[in-house]
């Protein structure tokens, strides 16, 4: 692992995909469950630590559990149920489309010491996307796994994976049951 230290981040798949295209990015998420599982688990038995970072809808009494649960009653039931946190991973409740903008991200990767990201999840083209770019303004390296983010439209998808690497020249290769560490 060389001396960085690396976080998985899991990025509003806790998800109730009751929007205007949802339908859409549910379809094209439908893909990326399977090797994010695998990662996480992969990630698991690595000992990184796994922090969900997700949008709060609005709900801003309510804690992760409540979120979970109410979540748990849209579409994508079948993934929250494969990916729900387990009792020693992270949650981040964030209200705009970064992670780190308004939340306590950056200090809790403090505190972890933790420099390295492999950053995964939904909306590709907007709440990865925006959080990649601050996390390559905070200093941070990254792994963005192509097979890892979906968005409504596959062209935005991709386009959106070609700009977070030309921003910061992080890896954007396919998670192939290996963990990409640097």
């Amino acid at each position: 692992m060389g001396n960085q230290k690396t976080a998985l981040l899991i990025i509003d798949m806790i998800n109730r995909m009751d929007f205007e295209g949802a339908e859409d990015l549910y379809n094209n998420t439908v893909d990326i469950v399977g090797p994010m599982v695998e990662l996480k688990k992969l990630a698991k038995q690595e000992g990184l630590p796994v922090i969900y970072v997700n949008d709060n809808f609005g709900m801003w009494k309510e804690n992760h559990d409540d979120l979970i649960d109410y979540c748990l009653d849209g579409m994508a039931k079948d993934w929250i149920e494969k990916l729900k946190p387990e009792e020693d991973d992270f949650f981040i409740i964030k209200s705009k489309h970064s992670g780190f903008y308004g939340t306590q991200l950056n200090l809790l990767l403090e505190d972890l010491e933790v420099d390295h990201l492999i950053l995964t999840g939904i909306a590709g083209d907007m709440c990865v996307l925006f959080t990649a770019k601050d996390a390559y303004l905070e200093g941070y390296s990254m792994w963005v796994p192509q097979n890892c983010m979906a968005s409504e439209e596959e062209f935005y998808n991709n386009a959106a994976l070609h700009i977070i690497h030309r921003l910061t020249q992080c890896d954007i290769s396919e998670f192939n049951g290996k963990l990409n560490l640097n």
